[in-house]
């Protein structure tokens, strides 16, 4: 996101957090370090007078995440990025959050498509989908207590890019993925690169409001297992979570409790709404799996990947400041 954001000359001023540092080189950007719940940007945006944020930093992967992670990450970290934008004398006049489809939940209750306004079916069923919850009513919250502040939300469907790890590609990446006895579900992916353009969209634009954002179509997941050349490992109807974490201890698979619906009934989201605004996702749902597929042989033709970028402020500092380097 910070590369993109790099490369539009209308941003003259980029300040990058995260709990990690940046894994890839970045030119105009500076990057914060931070704790998870964010709260150092209250300070960062008194200092620095900041008018936009892009808040993308909300955990949609639970393999890695402790219940306190996630509650720390998704709903404090949110509460503390709002209460940092609407803070006396912030100047703060726009935020995006990136959220998710989860939100919608997965069962067989669903509607063909869900819009924005579409309710769920039925009640959460997991920490994933009630944190996601908590986030968006906090947003939602923010942009009635600030009408002055063009607030804009974005629910992606499942992401799939050579750059980002979740259970879905982990699963679609190795030799075998699991799927549900007696289901075979339609499924919806967007394209990362599609999530990042769509969130400048909205930035560059100052386009307020909440947007369902996937690529066009749904396919069935037997399907994508097709396409990715990946074998299918067979979970039962009932007990299918407690056969799954056998596998998933042995390495075999990756699997989540809100992989559990998705695999039986899939999901699917409308996006007219998005389009509306001028903005069109480059990859379909298909093509979108296809992209990745091929951008994940490539990677294992190529052997051993190159090492990584790895950030050190003070090579960043020398390249940035230093009177020795030349400028062009």
């Amino acid at each position: 996101m910070a590369q993109a954001l790099e490369q539009d000359p209308d941003f003259d001023v980029i300040l990058g957090m995260g709990t990690k540092e940046p894994r890839v080189a970045l030119e105009r950007a500076e990057f914060v370090r931070s704790d998870q719940a964010y709260s150092i940007l209250s300070r960062i945006v008194r200092a620095t007078h900041v008018d936009t944020i892009i808040h993308t930093f909300v955990i949609t992967n639970t393999s890695e995440a402790s219940n306190r992670t996630l509650h720390e990450t998704n709903v404090i970290g949110t509460m503390n990025l709002l209460a940092a934008a609407g803070q006396r004398g912030s100047l703060v006049r726009q935020v995006v959050v990136k959220s998710s489809s989860t939100v919608y939940g997965a069962t067989e209750n669903d509607p063909v498509w869900f819009r924005e306004e579409t309710p769920r079916s039925k009640s959460v069923r997991s920490r994933l989908e009630r944190s996601l919850i908590d986030v968006e009513q906090l947003v939602k919250d923010f942009a009635e207590d600030n009408p002055a502040t063009v607030v804009s939300m974005v629910r992606c469907a499942n992401v799939l890019g050579s750059e980002i790890v979740t259970p879905l590609s982990s699963n679609l990446a190795r030799k075998f993925a699991p799927v549900i006895d007696g289901f075979d579900p339609l499924v919806q992916f967007v394209h990362e690169s599609d999530v990042v353009e769509c969130l400048l969209h909205l930035t560059r634009k100052r386009i307020p409001g909440l947007y369902n954002l996937a690529g066009d179509g749904k396919i069935p997941w037997s399907e994508v297992l097709g396409i990715c050349g990946t074998k299918a490992i067979r979970l039962p109807a009932y007990g299918t979570m407690n056969i799954a974490s056998i596998l998933v201890h042995l390495g075999l698979i990756h699997f989540t409790p809100e992989m559990e619906p998705l695999l039986r009934y899939g999901r699917g989201v409308d996006t007219t709404r998005i389009k509306r605004t001028g903005f069109e996702p480059r990859y379909t749902t298909a093509g979108t799996v296809r992209n990745f597929i091929k951008a994940m042989r490539l990677a294992r033709n190529m052997g051993k990947e190159p090492p990584s970028y790895t950030f050190e402020q003070d090579i960043e500092q020398f390249f940035r400041h230093s009177p020795a380097v030349v400028r062009s």
